[in-house]
């Protein structure tokens, strides 16, 4: 596969791209030829350096402001960026947030927001996006799962649970469409270099998770968006229904 070549023409949403893991993908997706929209939620000056970082491999791309979460805003994000760059063939539902916490000290209002950003978000778009995949018999989801949400984890039990809801979606997401040549995956990562991690770690607590990696480190945002242009390409076009766990054999 002429990887330098392999997304050119095509047309990629990631959500909460403004950072991390997110913008690492955004790049890696310029980088093989696909113009992106960098989706973020409140940090415009970060999306706008990630789509500039895009531009500089020669793709189109552009920031676009959506809070995923709400039906509405994903609605208008995909038209925006439909108008902009023209119909979406590759999504990455990649827009998270984390919480450590014992569930009897967890409250309602953070549970909704897990579920919303995690696994509603993911829905809103992957519904939105179908329409014009189906016309185009051709379409890309890729949902940014964790390992979490196949082995749950004390302390993480909503965050597991809403990754584990992202991976059924996954799975029954591409039961439904693969007939039209759309596939749906999952990638889930262990542990990596995020401003998510590094908030819930000390440096410390760091350190003793990578030396529990056989791998002997911590994953990197770049580990991540490589596994995503390879199922975004057509390389990986009888893939479909699965979840790719990139976690340096961390777990069994």
């Amino acid at each position: 596969m002429n990887t330098e070549q392999a997304l050119r023409g095509k047309v990629a949403i990631v959500t909460g791209s403004s950072r991390g893991i997110g913008a690492a993908i955004a790049r890696e997706l310029a980088r093989y030829g696909a113009s992106v929209a960098v989706n973020y939620r409140s940090s415009a000056a970060a999306a706008a350096r990630v789509a500039a970082a895009c531009r500089e491999y020669g793709a189109r791309a552009l920031a676009f402001q959506a809070d995923i979460a709400d039906p509405e805003a994903v609605e208008k994000l995909f038209a925006a960026v439909e108008e902009s760059l023209g119909p979406v063939e590759i999504l990455v539902n990649n827009a998270g947030t984390g919480l450590r916490r014992l569930v009897v000290e967890t409250t309602d209002a953070e549970w909704h927001q897990l579920i919303a950003v995690n696994l509603s978000g993911a829905f809103y778009c992957s519904r939105r996006a179908l329409g014009s995949m189906i016309r185009r018999r051709w379409g890309r989801i890729i949902n940014i799962a964790s390992v979490f949400g196949l082995t749950g984890a004390a302390y993480e039990a909503a965050y597991a649970a809403a990754k584990g809801g992202l991976i059924a979606f996954t799975k029954s997401l591409a039961r439904e469409v693969g007939s039209a040549g759309i596939t749906v995956n999952a990638v889930a990562p262990g542990p990596v270099e995020s401003d998510m991690l590094r908030e819930g770690l000390s440096p410390e607590e760091l350190a003793a998770l990578a030396a529990e990696i056989p791998s002997g480190r911590l994953g990197k945002p770049e580990d991540i968006a490589r596994a995503c242009v390879f199922l975004a390409s057509p390389a990986a076009s009888f893939i479909n229904g699965q979840v790719l766990c990139l976690d340096g054999g961390w777990l069994p």
